[in-house]
């Protein structure tokens, strides 16, 4: 079973946007509930609703399933900790959810920190045995209904954290692809062909970057990185893009579980919207999907005046020819391509990639 190592996404600036209190946290580790005397603050209250426990913990394995895959995730010690950082840096400490699910109100990050000297730590004195670089956390909760119906009966056990991480792996593929692309453009400008752009994408995708822009200058938000604005900058001015940044934009997909945020809330939303939105990046899909197949159907060899291959499959230089190898594999009709001035016929009404 394979193990993926999960990053910081770079594409969002609000990391970590919520600690939440679940019943079976993904770190397999419970927190533990203090009230009372038992645990102390410097103002000595008499009654304190304290959460403590491990946040997340680097190096462990995490078991997930997506569909039929099944794997572990992980985080390292520096993202742990850069985690840690961010949360508190963008003024998280008072978003939690209840079981990933319901926003609730009340629930404050009152102390961080990363376990630095296992022995000395006082996560021991709360019977815990956490690795070094360990986030912990104590989150006061002045919610009753929570402490009451959740915490008291058990229904909560721990912390698990919201945030935008993505697989390390696909990172570094994705860098490699820009990085061969961005080469792949610049061979072809000093050989002096002039680079394909494009900027038929739908109206609905300029005006999606055009409404995160607005909202950016009106409002101002941290979200996204120079890239995505950049981006978001090309598609509200109607500007011809490559296959490179339509490729990007394709891959921004994997993002789409957060396109619903609300701009107000977080940066799911309006960095979909810059990249286009939804009709933007299902665009940017269909149009990589048309390039490239552009690109295979000009591969053409002739093979005598009756038979040519294109694309890895047998042309014929006559309708009837075609018809008749259509009628075998019973898909019907012919479709025709042009090279150097002749015709050719294929079976089929369409040229299956």
């Amino acid at each position: 079973m394979r193990v993926v190592e999960l990053i910081l996404d770079e594409e969002q600036d609000n990391f970590i946007e919520a600690i939440s209190v679940v019943e079976y946290p993904a770190i397999e580790e419970d927190f533990v509930a203090l009230k009372s005397q038992e645990f102390k603050f410097a103002e000595q209250d008499t009654d304190k609703k304290i959460l403590i426990g491990p946040v997340l913990i680097p190096n462990k394995p995490i078991y997930r399933k997506n569909g039929e895959d099944e794997y572990y995730i992980y985080f390292s010690r520096d993202t742990v900790r850069r985690a840690s950082q961010l949360y508190l840096k963008q003024g998280n400490q008072s978003n939690s959810t209840l079981e990933h699910a319901e926003k609730v109100n009340g629930l404050t990050l009152v102390e961080s920190w990363i376990v630095e000297d296992k022995e000395n730590d006082k996560s021991n004195s709360y019977g815990m045995d956490v690795p070094l670089g360990t986030w912990m956390g104590s989150v006061k909760v002045d919610n009753d209904e929570v402490w009451n119906d959740y915490v008291k009966t058990g229904k909560v056990k721990g912390f698990s954290i919201e945030g935008y991480f993505a697989d390390k792996a696909d990172l570094r593929e994705s860098e490699d692809d820009l990085a061969s692309e961005i080469l792949q453009e610049l061979k072809t400008a000093l050989q002096g062909v002039e680079l394909e752009t494009y900027n038929d994408y739908p109206k609905a995708a300029t005006e999606n970057a055009k409404r995160a822009i607005k909202y950016k200058e009106e409002e101002g938000t941290s979200c996204g990185t120079q890239v995505g604005w950049t981006r978001a900058g090309q598609l509200a001015r109607n500007e011809k893009i490559s296959r490179s940044t339509i490729s990007r934009m394709a891959s921004f997909k994997r993002h789409q579980q957060h396109k619903d945020v609300p701009y107000n809330e977080g940066c799911g939303g309006i960095m979909w919207d810059a990249w286009g939105g939804t009709e933007g990046v299902e665009w940017a899909i269909r149009k990589l999907e048309q390039i490239d197949r552009e690109n295979l159907e000009d591969e053409v060899i002739i093979v005598n005046e009756n038979y040519a291959i294109i694309n890895n499959r047998l042309a014929y230089s006559t309708k009837e020819q075609a018809e008749q190898i259509a009628n075998d594999i019973g898909c019907g009709g012919f479709h025709i391509h042009e090279h150097e001035g002749m015709e050719w016929f294929m079976p089929c009404e369409q040229h299956a990639i």
